[in-house]
């Protein structure tokens, strides 16, 4: 009796030492209505497993923070979503951790590009362009008619800064999807978008935040916007927001570690989690963005699939983001929209 007490006992304490063992995770997103959908799909369900605390913290993709952790040896962050672009510079300037990509299962399973060396995409999404049908008399067919401010007068939302607002303005002239990123690598292209962009910045409301551009929409400050899908679709129930999926660009949200984190194995683990086909789907079941296990899809009704970027006919016309393209030239680009958008 008294050896099955103290087996008991060692049990129990096993048991305890390991719950207490478990590491919290500070997990850094972009907020919002993606944050919601993360917190159902990936923190609640990880605690709720057992595998310790999730503290949720939210930034707007500020590089300097990760760097300025990473070069003083202060990380306190243990994963952070990034965009595409962002994790290849960030990887190359050996601000993340590599990663073993076997640990994420069969590679045959993902969208391709979302198992990188630095990452590990966890969701597709698009920035699209978003309107209120309620305040227009027709529909925008793409952007082109997002610059035409004689037959669709009032404000237009575009996010703050080089990413995405060049693209947009090559394509308001002329450029077909396809060749965006072949205009945009030359000096003359890089000219002719921000020519394009001069002639709309009366119009334009910039925006900094993915919360946003259906704030602007839904309020009327703006008419249209380009805006995250999953954004809009978050807020369609109760509004008349669309979506036209002509000229977005798509990317992966991805995890990625700070080097130098603590706590490594479960940050790691956490990834693996995020990804599993059940995750996934809930995931996309709170938020209109595409999973990026493609076992996944399988387990969704079909009735959501109408809103998820990677549709066959949504991403028809719509360009793939080039990271290499903005690892190349991303910070040049950068200095040359704000210093414009300064004037």
């Amino acid at each position: 009796m008294n050896n099955s007490l103290k087996l008991t006992a060692l049990t129990l304490g096993m048991a305890f030492a390991a719950s207490s063992m478990a590491a919290d995770l500070t997990v850094v997103s972009f907020g919002g209505a993606n944050k919601n959908a993360q917190v159902k799909a990936f923190y609640s369900p990880w605690e709720a497993a057992g595998h310790g605390k999730v503290i949720a913290g939210e930034y707007n993709g500020e590089m300097a923070k990760v760097k300025a952790m990473v070069d003083t040896k202060s990380v306190s962050w243990h994963l952070v979503e990034v965009e595409s672009p962002e994790l290849a510079r960030g990887c190359d300037e050996g601000l993340f951790e590599t990663l073993d990509p076997a640990q994420f299962g069969n590679p045959d399973d993902f969208v391709p590009g979302a198992i990188q060396p630095c990452g590990v995409g966890f969701f597709v999404w698009s920035t699209v362009l978003a309107y209120n049908a309620d305040k227009l008399k027709s529909a925008p067919t793409g952007w082109a008619d997002f610059w035409d401010t004689n037959k669709f007068p009032g404000k237009r939302g575009l996010r703050k800064g080089a990413k995405y607002t060049l693209e947009f303005a090559l394509m308001a002239d002329g450029v077909a999807p396809k060749e965006v990123y072949t205009v945009l690598a030359t000096p003359a292209g890089v000219d002719r978008a921000f020519k394009k962009l001069d002639q709309l910045k009366p119009s334009i409301q910039w925006w900094e935040a993915g919360a946003q551009p259906p704030q602007y929409l839904a309020s009327g400050d703006v008419v249209m916007s380009s805006a995250y899908n999953g954004r809009i679709a978050a807020v369609q129930k109760e509004s008349n927001l669309k979506v036209v999926w002509n000229g977005g660009i798509y990317d992966f949200d991805s995890w990625a570690i700070p080097k130098g984190a603590k706590d490594l194995d479960a940050a790691q683990k956490f990834i693996a989690y995020s990804i599993q086909p059940q995750q996934q789907k809930t995931y996309s079941e709170n938020i209109a963005y595409g999973p990026a296990n493609t076992k996944a899809v399988a387990l969704m009704d079909k009735s959501m699939l109408a809103d998820m970027p990677t549709t066959p006919e949504n991403i028809a016309n719509q360009v793939p983001m080039d990271v290499v393209f903005w690892a190349d030239y991303g910070e040049q680009l950068e200095q040359r929209f704000n210093a414009w958008a300064a004037k």
